[in-house]
């Protein structure tokens, strides 16, 4: 599911078949819908000590895992700055962990700090997804490394949602 704007509470519940569009961090966009010269993208599986990481594109619509990132603090960012400079997306997209009821948490919290940090640090358009059970979804489907599969799943379900 997409995730709201800063400071608003999430939308549709989980099981709604297709999400509505991501919302775009503040002063990214106007439109919650990214503009169709937006082709590739790159999501984030943000946690405190891993960042799951993956890269996809309009086009197809299917993302790809790449390394988690095992790191915090300025060594993440550096790790990500090295990615963003190989794959050069056009956008990023976080997943945004809320509490089955739509509640937010303190994971919610930090995770659209990351967002604001990115979008504050790389000046590339950042989206909100909610990515609850994207972690339970991969390792129920046997992913090796969860973060990275669950940011494949954050990214694929984004790229669903574009018209």
């Amino acid at each position: 599911m997409s995730g709201p704007a800063w400071g608003h509470r999430p939308g549709a519940a989980v099981a709604s078949p297709t999400p509505p569009p991501a919302a775009a961090v503040a002063g990214t966009s106007v439109s919650s819908t990214p503009a169709p010269h937006l082709q590739s993208f790159m999501a984030f599986d943000f946690g405190q000590k891993r960042t799951g990481v993956a890269s996809g594109n309009r086009l197809l619509r299917q993302a790809s895992p790449l390394a988690t990132i095992q790191a915090s603090g300025e060594a993440r960012f550096a790790h990500i700055e090295a990615r963003l400079k190989a794959w050069q997306p056009d956008a990023l997209v976080v997943g945004v962990p809320f509490h089955p009821d739509g509640a937010s948490h303190d994971n919610t919290e930090r995770a659209r700090k990351f967002a604001r940090q990115l979008h504050g640090r790389f000046r590339l358009p950042v989206f909100e997804v909610d990515e609850r059970y994207s972690t339970t979804e991969a390792l129920a489907n046997g992913a090796k490394d969860a973060d990275a599969a669950s940011a494949c799943i954050i990214l694929e379900q984004f790229l669903r949602s574009l018209p």
